[in-house]
């Protein structure tokens, strides 16, 4: 076996390995590429012309639950760029999401940027790419490292002007995890449904807040992989976490505190005006909180009751702004000790 082939071998099972831990795959991993350009904490790969191309865009978001990506989204995302330069945020990882966008669609450019340090983050070239990008996409990995070296830096703050400004946005996994105000960064590492509802203050639970804007997302926490890696419970855990800790106050007559859980392979196409389509396999999950919790504190089982969701797939829609769906299925969910109990019988 050559180098070459011995050396790509091992980065592919490096990522098969990641997948198997709960990292989003890639759509695939080539071959070791050298940077098209690296600093301080950085590197950056393109494909396509590397000079800033200006081009209309619309605004909107990709919301994606993790897996194997959902091609149609990305189509959708390089309608919303205009053709424009997509670029790709990852604190880890290789530049395979260039050539995977480039073949969906006719861009200007796809530009991976792997920003590993908050130096990084505040490094002028880097900035500027986001500053200069029709789309950008937050992929897969791991979200502590995007809290720790994103997270009030100039680079977050250049994305959140261009979101401002109608440049669309996406994320998928721990992409998806930072998209809300609200956000799981898994500082204590991951949590499982199991060991949040019966400790909703372990140290596996942990939450943020103010790190991006996306409009439609305000009041929001968003979790992946949802029912292949059994998470209803979690997210309702956090949710209960938000309103116990005061960060948002629930209301009966406006829904202030919201939870949107997608499966993998399944991606939430939003529009300017907060409409969701779906595209991909399965299906997503909107949750609302109308009351605080009942029980919420440490070492104690949660009981916290009458959440609404609604589960949206196929042809179904759903608005951000009423909080309401169609062709979808509505139910109520409740904790009670740490168990959870289903209107209609099935958590999912």
């Amino acid at each position: 076996m050559t180098l070459s082939r011995f050396f790509g071998l091992s980065l592919y099972l490096l990522a098969v390995c990641l997948a198997a831990n709960g990292q989003t795959q890639t759509p695939s991993v080539p071959a070791a590429k050298q940077a098209d350009k690296s600093g301080d904490g950085y590197e950056y790969f393109v494909v396509g012309n590397p000079a800033d191309a200006s081009r209309k865009t619309s605004p909107g978001a990709l919301l994606m639950g993790g897996g194997t990506d959902v091609a149609a989204a990305f189509q959708w995302l390089i309608g919303k760029a205009g053709g424009g330069d997509i670029v790709v945020l990852r604190a880890s990882g290789t530049d395979a999401y260039n050539p995977y966008i480039n073949k969906l669609g006719a861009v200007d450019s796809v530009e991976t940027l792997i920003v590993k340090s908050r130096a990084a983050a505040a490094d002028d070239f880097v900035v500027n790419k986001v500053r200069n990008a029709e789309a950008i996409f937050i992929a897969g990995g791991a979200q502590s490292n995007y809290v720790k070296f994103w997270q009030g830096t100039p680079l977050a703050d250049a994305v959140n002007q261009v979101v401002a400004k109608g440049v669309p946005i996406g994320g998928t996994s721990a992409g998806l995890a930072i998209l809300g105000e609200f956000s799981f960064p898994a500082l204590g590492g991951s949590a499982t449904s199991a060991e949040a509802l019966a400790n909703p203050f372990v140290g596996s639970v942990t939450l943020a807040r103010d790190f991006l804007r996306v409009p439609g997302l305000q009041g929001v926490i968003t979790d992946s992989h949802f029912v292949e890696r059994d998470r209803m419970g979690r997210l309702l855990t956090f949710l209960a976490r938000l309103a116990q800790d005061g960060w948002v106050k629930p209301r009966a007559k406006s829904v202030s505190l919201k939870g949107i859980g997608i499966d993998r392979e399944t991606a939430l196409l939003v529009e300017a005006d907060g409409t969701i389509s779906v595209r991909g396999k399965n299906a997503a999950y909107f949750i609302s909180v109308s009351s605080a919790p009942k029980i919420c504190r440490a070492n104690t089982p949660l009981t916290f009751r009458r959440l609404s969701v609604f589960k949206l797939a196929g042809e179904g829609t759903f608005s951000l702004k009423t909080w309401q769906g169609q062709s979808g299925a509505s139910y109520i969910i409740s904790v009670e000790k740490g168990a959870l109990v289903s209107s209609t019988g099935s958590v999912y």
